[in-house]
């Protein structure tokens, strides 16, 4: 190859393979994001101390000056040259400028009783009984670089899930797969005989140029001499799109960043802190072995609390080398078959876990402790102020305000004594949720423990929302349906006009409905027909992260005065649920959709209706219940018919 990227790096001479290991099966599973191919490349990025590193941007200072980012008398971020004096988040200030007389000890912003809005305070530390801490500038920083992030991928090709407020899971493989087809055409071509099970070519290269990356050398050195196989060149293609990610954080923002590169998250994330700050580890599925044989296993996520205590009891030894030896029958035994298995795959390098874009924050909370304690209402009043701001601006990062998704309950806290009494609330649905709502029910739920009597002096104060659900804009409520004057004619207007362009393509949707029959076909068009991506926020205090469902509720453009277009390129709005459509048959698409759903929910109403009087007709045959089902169903749109309808419904004609 003649591209840069495949310039020697490693030795040149190999074993000459005729194919590859690889099939085009595992090729087609790469284009869809499996967890089962094996050429898969997940990325995980972690932003290097990054409440340190935001504090160094937002004031300006040099790389090299020691920092840390103060909470009351305690560190909770230290940047790497402060390190290099031993300084650790197990510090106190005082101590941390004795080993360092000119580190910078960077307060958090803090939101002081009384005010509306955080701020950094110079006397926040000798203030903890009036101020709370906020970490609101680290998580908007975090929303900036997770949008830098979803700018510098194909938009329908990421998969990226936000695994906290500094750190990123990316599934590369769909893009990773668009791009070998760019670079190797050859790959483009239908297997041999169509046979998906048929190996690949081998790559057409011989060595491959890793440039910076921190290449995780093989257990064995003479296999560097070996040619590259697909994996390998899928997981170099990874890492140039990591290395420019990464760049470009660091030239638009001023972060920097460490990133793991692999074949799964595991394996990513022990990557990323591999070499850090600000480089990149790549492990190629043939170093897996090499690079987990010299750890702890305490280090894999899920093996460093009690289960792995457990592990390190039945086996007496923390590293993994000495785990490889163990049987899985001897795994099973001591730890239980699931665990058992799971640990044996685990040190292994096997991990099948999803990048998940869509896991959402499930609840938010804020809270403060009082040294000394309060001892009125009027105090407690100031601080459910600031609970309900830090909350809510939170809330705004969800996208409260556009309806994207919304909180259902609120709960307060109240802690007096050893004594801890709660109140929970219903949020009131149908209308956009502003603070001051927020600020009244968390009023009221302090009323209600009042009330009850010793509350004070109150040792702890904490607010939270949950029940956290996607708002649904095109779903209208039967009070929309109840419009006047010109509100009514235009949507009246849009009516009889999406039925007239359907009347017009009627003969040819039925001939495609012929050759497609199947209720379930009209079911994968509803997500298409209906709204797009939000991004999801990081909650410091409950984790959660990821994308929503959005609905919208558009107009349909105006045409007068356009010049004729094709049909196609005319919105079309669902007068069921205002759904936008591009095109008569999409529409009417949408609309078979409908009609399908409403027959199978009445379908399974008359199942629910037949079981539950089974007792009657035991005698009767299975083919008989059947036929007596379908002419109930006929017989019951036919009564039906009768009743009263109620506004905004029509009758439907089966024929």
């Amino acid at each position: 190859m003649s591209s840069p990227r495949f310039q020697i790096s490693s030795p040149v001479h190999g074993t000459g393979r005729r194919k590859s290991q690889f099939t085009y099966r595992h090729l087609s599973l790469l284009a869809s994001n499996s967890t089962s191919s094996p050429l898969r490349v997940i990325a995980h990025i972690d932003l290097d101390a990054f409440y340190a590193q935001c504090e160094m941007v937002r004031l300006g200072i040099p790389e090299d000056q020691p920092l840390a980012v103060q909470q009351w008398q305690g560190l909770i971020a230290v940047n790497y040259p402060a390190r290099e004096f031993g300084i650790g988040r197990h510090c106190t200030v005082t101590d941390a400028r004795k080993l360092c007389p000119k580190l910078i000890a960077q307060h958090v912003a803090t939101w002081k009783e009384g005010d509306e809005k955080w701020s950094y305070h110079d006397d926040a530390a000798s203030h903890m009984s009036t101020h709370k801490v906020s970490l609101d500038p680290y998580r908007l920083q975090s929303r900036k670089i997770l949008a830098l992030i979803k700018e510098s991928l194909p938009p329908n090709m990421q998969k990226v899930e936000k695994a906290s407020v500094d750190e990123v899971f990316l599934d590369l493989s769909a893009h990773i797969h668009s791009i070998l087809l760019q670079r190797f055409p050859e790959l483009a071509n239908p297997p041999p005989y169509d046979d998906p099970t048929e190996k690949l070519p081998v790559p057409p290269v011989t060595a491959l140029d890793w440039q910076a990356d921190a290449l995780v050398d093989l257990e064995d050195a003479e296999a560097e001499a070996d040619d590259p196989d697909w994996d390998d060149v899928a997981i170099l293609i990874g890492s140039e799109i990591v290395r420019d990610i990464r760049a470009q954080i660091r030239r638009a923002l001023g972060y920097t960043c460490s990133a793991g590169i692999a074949g799964n998250k595991m394996l990513s994330k022990l990557g990323s802190g591999y070499k850090k700050p600000n480089q990149q580890t790549v492990i190629r599925n043939r170093a897996v072995r090499h690079f987990l044989s010299d750890m702890k296993f305490t280090k894999i996520r899920n093996l460093g609390g009690k289960l792995g205590d457990q592990v390190v009891s039945a086996f007496h030894t923390e590293a993994i080398k000495d785990l490889l030896s163990v049987p899985v029958e001897q795994m099973k035994l001591k730890l239980g078959d699931d665990t058992g298995v799971w640990l044996y795959n685990t040190i292994r390098g096997t991990d099948t876990s999803e990048v998940n874009s869509r896991t959402q924050i499930k609840s938010m909370l804020s809270a403060k402790s009082f040294r000394p304690s309060i001892h009125n209402q009027e105090q407690a009043v100031k601080w459910l102020r600031i609970f309900v701001a830090d909350i809510f601006s939170r809330l705004v990062e969800e996208g409260v305000l556009e309806n994207k998704r919304r909180p259902k309950t609120i709960n307060l806290h109240h802690r007096q004594g050893g004594q801890t009494r709660s109140r929970q609330s219903s949020i009131p649905q149908g209308r956009t949720l502003d603070e001051t709502t927020l600020f009244e029910l968390a009023k009221n739920l302090l009323n209600q423990i009042i009330q009850e009597g010793r509350v004070w002096p109150c040792t702890n104060l904490s607010l939270s929302v949950g029940g956290f659900e996607d708002g649904v804009i095109g779903n209208r409520g039967i009070s929309a349906f109840l419009v006047k004057g010109d509100e009514a004619r235009e949507l009246k207007g849009a009516s009889r006009e999406a039925s007239a362009e359907l009347s017009v393509h009627e003969r040819p949707e039925k001939k495609r409905r012929v050759d497609n029959p199947g209720i379930q076909r009209f079911f994968p068009k509803r997500e298409s027909s209906l709204g797009g991506d939000a991004d999801g926020n990081l909650d410091e205090d409950v984790v959660g992260t990821g994308k929503t469902q959005n609905r919208t509720k558009e107009a349909s453009p105006s045409r007068s005065g356009a010049s004729p277009s094709p049909l196609a390129d005319y919105i079309k709005v669902c007068t069921r649920c205002d759904a936008r459509l591009e095109g008569a048959e999409a529409l009417q698409n949408h609309l078979d959709w409908h009609l399908a759903k409403d027959i199978q929910d009445e379908e399974r109403g008359r199942h629910t209706f037949a079981n539950n009087h089974s007792t009657v007709s035991r005698g009767q045959k299975p083919a008989a219940a059947s036929s007596s089902s379908s002419k109930k169903l006929t017989r019951g749109s036919a009564s039906s018919s009768t009743s009263k309808l109620e506004h905004g419904q029509r009758k439907l004609n089966f024929g």
